[in-house]
């Protein structure tokens, strides 16, 4: 009998800040789930996410969210996924989504508190086990919109990368800087990376490999297969 392929929604509604990378990033992250033979649906409504989680979806990915964008029915329906076990993906402005949701928090790790000018920095890679960061040289030189963060994560939270403040003018973290990290504090897996701001990033081999792994730790599979666009 055929397997159903890994079912993932793809959710960037904005309420507040929205980044004009997001055409982007959704053919980037639709073509990368493709690529590994899972079914995408994409949407900016939030009762169409809440069909897709109440009919089992194994992932949702909230790719440059904004503000306050679930109804009461879509947050019930998103708690209930990740602690029935599903996969939880944050790109980017996630962790500017739902603040007055403390669940949500949780389950995103962080709260973005500003950023300073877009500029190049250094990203230290701190678990080079997982999918998401492997490729990566342990320190990997980027350029991006490079957020602080209020809330968070916490200790029982998996750091994978930070960036070293030292490198660029505006961080407010110190010597720990997280900007990817993952749990599994809510039930299922959460993966969160920072990066992401720009259209150009998603066009990037190392950065659509850094998105897949990240997608397919939170889903539970395997990589199949590369997609280095």
């Amino acid at each position: 009998m055929a397997t159903m392929p890994t079912r993932v929604l793809l959710f960037s509604r904005t309420t507040g800040y929205r980044h004009a990378s997001i055409p982007a990033a959704v053919r980037a992250v639709s073509e990368l789930a493709a690529g590994q033979g899972w079914s995408v649906t994409t949407t900016e409504d939030a009762t169409v996410l809440t069909q897709g989680l109440s009919a089992g979806a194994e992932l949702v990915v909230f790719l440059s969210t904004s503000g306050e964008v679930l109804d009461t029915a879509g947050r019930e329906a998103l708690r209930a996924h990740c602690e029935a076990g599903g996969g939880f993906a944050g790109v980017h402005a996630a962790t500017t989504t739902e603040y007055d949701w403390p669940w949500y928090g949780r389950l995103v790790g962080a709260r973005f508190d500003g950023h300073p000018e877009i500029q190049p920095a250094v990203v230290e890679v701190t678990d080079a086990a997982h999918p998401a960061v492997s490729h990566l040289p342990r320190r990997w030189e980027w350029t991006d919109e490079w957020y602080n963060f209020r809330d968070g994560p916490g200790d029982d939270v998996r750091v994978l990368a930070t960036v070293d403040e030292s490198t660029y003018r505006g961080g407010t973290m110190g010597a720990r800087h997280p900007l990817v990290w993952c749990h599994e504090r809510c039930g299922g897996r959460s993966f969160q990376t920072a990066l992401g701001h720009g259209a150009e990033h998603y066009d990037q081999p190392e950065f659509r490999r850094h998105l897949l792994g990240g997608l397919a730790w939170a889903a539970r599979r395997e990589v199949a297969r590369t997609v280095d666009h």
